[in-house]
């Protein structure tokens, strides 16, 4: 993955699917992710996704050993005080919608997932 890739999550998981099945999709992908040793630069957060950088969520080790090579996780403040979420962040820092906005201008490629 080129290193000017953003990733973004708008679900509280991957897919359509049970939120049960999501939430494992999720895990799956960011566990290989973390192992393809090409990570993106940024993963933003947003509406539902930011649920995956809070307290509970089930994807949060690889959240973190995925920051801690370095790639910056943004999660959107409106969203996260609209689910009454801000005292609950885990992982990454709280941007607003302004740091999503250029982050995609400068990424050479943006993934929705």
């Amino acid at each position: 993955m080129p290193s000017d890739t953003i990733l973004l999550f708008t679900r509280n998981g991957l897919g359509d699917g049970p939120a049960e099945l999501q939430a494992k999709l999720a895990g799956i992908y960011l566990s290989l992710l973390n192992q393809s040793g090409s990570l993106p630069a940024k993963i933003l957060f947003y509406t539902d996704g930011v649920k995956l950088a809070c307290t509970g969520s089930p994807v949060l080790d690889q959240l973190r050993l995925i920051e801690s090579q370095g790639v910056e996780l943004i999660l959107c403040k409106t969203c996260l005080d609209y689910y009454g979420l801000g005292d609950q962040v885990a992982v990454g820092i709280v941007g607003g919608m302004p740091d999503i906005i250029e982050a995609m201008e400068k990424a050479g490629k943006v993934i929705s997932l």
